[in-house]
């Protein structure tokens, strides 16, 4: 929504001035936003944790998939990033790869890139293709008697070189990790909120039929300001409770940051940014196609 937004500014310094508290202490704020950003996601993603960043984020993901499914392995994409701390670092390929190598729990499949991956764009089905790579991931860890718990995945590749997924190829994966015990998870902390235009939420490019287990949102959440949620279902958040542990997070979900997140939603609403971005991002598109017809040297435009 732009740098120092004053209608984000302005909630922020208004909230500030009233009242801060942990969510131990009720307010309408956690309550208006959690029902506000509802509104934006599939009626089955209707239980939300607030936390502070991105990392957070993921990382109560990853929690709650292996305390529902009671499954510990994780599949991912080659390349992918999904935060700084030790948990995330374990499935981010970009960079256990430069650190202490892939542990055994970890699983990496190749990122759906129909320009330069495995499966191209002549491939008869791309699609499927891609998805049996997570199948055979799948049935290679169960010959060693290991269990997947999740798919953990950018709903559109940012680190692995903004890589749109085949349409469909979501639901494909799914239906294996699901068949095989496990969840899905869509990390849409940088894709989120807008950003892709068409749609709120880029996991929505695979189609209205596909529905993750787990949404993690950071960044755009707050226009800079430290705020972050995981949004999942009933099923997964009664499971995670069941254990008697309650999640409590100092800062998730206070009154400020729950009033930012409500400013943000309100200026992509009344700015129409959604339109924005897809109006502004088609012009540069057919711009920069235009030069690729031109250049051989230009390969690919994202």
């Amino acid at each position: 929504v732009g740098h120092c937004h004053p209608d984000i500014v302005k909630a922020a310094h208004e909230q500030n001035q009233l009242l801060n508290t942990n969510s131990r202490y009720l307010h309408d704020n956690l309550v208006d936003y959690a029902e506000r950003l509802s509104k934006t996601l599939p009626e089955k993603l209707c239980t939300f944790y607030f936390l502070n960043s991105g990392s957070e984020a993921n990382d109560l993901a990853l929690r709650l998939a292996r305390q529902y499914t009671k499954h510990e392995d994780v599949i991912v994409l080659d390349h992918a990033y999904h935060g700084h701390l030790t948990s995330l670092i374990d499935i981010s390929p970009y960079k256990f790869r430069n650190l202490e190598g892939q542990k055994e729990w970890v699983h990496v499949a190749p990122v759906p890139d129909t320009y330069r991956g495995i499966y191209r764009e002549d491939h008869e089905d791309s699609v499927t293709a891609y998805a049996n790579e997570v199948r055979h991931i799948i049935e290679q860890a169960h010959e060693r008697g290991r269990k997947i718990a999740a798919f953990f995945v950018e709903s559109l590749p940012s680190v692995g070189g903004q890589i749109i997924p085949p349409a469909g190829y979501f639901q494909k994966v799914a239906e294996h990790v699901r068949n095989a015990g496990g969840i899905f998870i869509a990390d849409e902390i940088q894709v989120g909120f807008g950003r892709v235009g068409k749609y709120f939420w880029a996991f929505q490019l695979q189609g209205e039929d596909f529905i993750p287990d787990i949404v993690t949102m950071g960044k755009p959440i707050g226009n800079g300001h430290p705020i972050a949620c995981v949004a999942t279902t009933k099923e997964v958040a009664e499971a995670f409770a069941a254990t008697g542990v309650e999640y409590f997070n100092t800062f998730g979900g206070n009154p400020v940051s729950c009033a930012v997140g409500l400013a943000v939603l309100d200026v992509i609403e009344n700015e129409h940014l959604q339109a924005h971005a897809t109006e502004v991002g088609s012009f540069l598109m057919n711009l920069l196609k235009e030069q690729k017809d031109k250049h051989p040297i230009i390969g690919d435009v994202r």
